[in-house]
């Protein structure tokens, strides 16, 4: 595991985009990846950083809880990550529709890819952490891939 690499990464951007998956191996602890997500999570919270996700993000993380275990998980989920500190959900407007469909466009990602993107994009992030290597397309931001990691 290269903390040194995702260190390194972390202290060139001071306003960074999460993917769903950083979120997923978080909220699991997910063994291979949890030392890598507890770090950008420990991160967030320095008041000087910052980071911003799609509202799509909480659509496909709450997706499991609501199938498997209803309310109460799913709303412990909500409640959890909508306080993060220094996290920002921004949801999708007609500006963002538009540069989402300017990269799906240019760069064949799909909607939901495209989406985040464009989201990291209208916030004006230099980073981006996924575990989905199509985003390494977009030219308008750094794109850190987890499994590079490894």
């Amino acid at each position: 595991m290269d903390l040194t690499r995702l260190r390194t990464f972390l202290r060139h951007h001071r306003r960074i985009a999460l993917d769903t998956s950083v979120f997923i191996y978080q909220l699991e602890a997910n063994v291979r990846y949890v030392g890598l997500t507890d770090l950008i999570f420990k991160w967030m919270e320095r008041p000087e950083h910052g980071a911003v996700t799609s509202t799509i993000t909480m659509t496909e993380l709450l997706v499991q809880p609501y199938r498997e275990s209803g309310e109460q998980r799913a709303g412990e989920f909500y409640a959890l990550l909508t306080t993060y500190p220094n996290l920002a959900w921004i949801a999708p407007n007609l500006e963002v529709a538009d540069i989402a469909a300017r990269i799906r466009a240019a760069h064949r990602l799909r909607t939901p890819d495209a989406l985040q993107a464009a989201t990291a994009v209208h916030a004006q992030v230099t980073g981006l952490v996924t575990n989905d290597p199509v985003f390494a397309r977009v030219e308008a931001f750094e794109t850190l891939v987890l499994d590079q990691l490894l």
